[in-house]
């Protein structure tokens, strides 16, 4: 251990809520763990990364302030290329940063390219974090990523200038193969949501979601009366949507269960007009605190919230807004764990039968309790500061 505690690993992420937060559990496991842990990132985020014990290296960051209401790009070309900028801004930076300070191993995130340059520039190894899906064998041509790749108007301009990148670089691997097969890759989402995971190449192992310490979000309790409790939650970006949440309120106002709305920042809970006796909203709730209590759960279905739904073993209804969230939504209604409901048909009606629906069938209720075992068995946040140190390289003896 005394040689470990010498070993430097540099985490290389962007700017988005959604690549950090995921991350921050594993980071502090290693610096638990002895090692010394740097982490590139914006300057909006070092105070989260340093909380988690790493030292922050900021880079200038092209992405600018995630806004709550943002959509994004759905255009896969186009996402391409604000990650390839990102990564041509950050570069010259953390080359500068890391000149007197090269780490033993680079840990990076799924969208942060500038992390496998880097090592490949000091030949030390790289480990993807990734807090999303990855690629399958097949999937191009299954998901129609090929096609819609094709079709991108962006792609005449992306593919050459991410190209060029890579060879100015000293990488010489097709553009592709560099996004989608790392050296070594580390998953924080359950295997058990992983589309095709059989057909996964074995350079990625699965650690599960690594929650960390949710202390400082606070608890909530249920109000003692035996009701059911249902959480509701579109998430943190895509919850600009008062008719949803009000929808959520008549479908729920008049059931004898107790309703836990959480509205984001976006909305506030006045929005929603007077509220019924058996309902509460919030801008925000400690929603692992609410789960370990819930009976139901009405999510986006993103993959932070899908995960934590599955570990707690909540029957979900799934109504997704965007983005991976239509592929958890429907690998929700495949495992038997919940229902999906389309966004154009979130009825008050459709929402209440599916919330009765789902937390009253043995069989919805029976798979819960399985994948819940199966997600806790993944091995969290130990087993991913297990897969880095065993990447990082042997020393010599002295």
């Amino acid at each position: 251990m005394d040689q470990k505690r010498r070993d430097h690993v540099a985490m290389i992420s962007i700017p988005a809520h959604g690549h950090v937060n995921p991350s921050l559990a594993v980071i502090r496991e290693l610096v638990d763990r002895g090692h010394r842990v740097t982490y590139a990132i914006s300057e909006a985020f070092a105070p989260q990364v340093a909380a988690a014990g790493a030292v922050p290296v900021t880079y200038p960051t092209t992405l600018g302030e995630p806004k709550p209401d943002r959509s994004g790009s759905e255009d896969l070309v186009e996402l391409l290329g604000i990650f390839l900028r990102e990564a041509e801004a950050a570069l010259p930076t953390l080359l500068e940063s890391y000149e007197d300070d090269r780490p033993d191993l680079v840990l990076y995130d799924v969208a942060a390219f500038a992390g496998p340059a880097l090592a490949a520039r000091w030949g030390v190894p790289a480990v993807q974090l990734s807090p999303t899906y990855v690629a399958w064998e097949g999937h191009e041509r299954e998901t129609g990523v090929a096609a819609a790749v094709a079709a991108s108007p962006f792609a005449a301009e992306v593919f050459p200038k991410f190209a060029k990148w890579l060879a100015d670089n000293g990488i010489e691997r097709p553009v592709a193969e560099f996004i989608n097969d790392p050296e070594q890759g580390l998953v924080l989402v359950p295997r058990v949501l992983q589309p095709h995971a059989d057909r996964v190449s074995e350079k990625f192992t699965f650690a599960g979601p690594c929650f960390g310490d949710r202390s400082h979000q606070g608890t909530w309790e249920a109000p003692g009366d035996g009701r059911p409790v249902l959480l509701v939650s579109l998430g943190t970006v895509y919850n600009n949507h008062v008719d949803f949440f009000r929808q959520c309120v008549a479908a729920f106002g008049d059931l004898d269960w107790h309703v836990v709305l959480s509205v984001g920042n976006t909305l506030s809970p006045a929005d929603l007009g007077p509220l019924p006796p058996n309902v509460e909203a919030h801008s925000s709730v400690p929603q692992m605190s609410v789960l370990a209590q819930a009976t139901a759960f009405v999510t986006h279905a993103g993959m932070g919230s899908t995960a934590e739904g599955l570990y707690w073993g909540v029957p979900m209804v799934a109504v997704p807004q965007a983005l991976d969230q239509h592929v958890n939504a429907a690998r929700i209604a495949d495992l038997g764990v919940g229902r999906h409901i389309p966004r154009e048909q979130a009825t008050a009606e459709a929402l209440r039968d599916a919330v009765v629906a789902v937390a009253s069938d043995p069989e919805v209720l029976r798979r819960c309790a399985e994948v819940r075992e199966e997600v806790r068995s993944g091995g969290g946040t130990a087993k991913a500061a297990d897969f880095v140190e065993s990447c990082l390289p042997a020393r010599e003896a002295h």
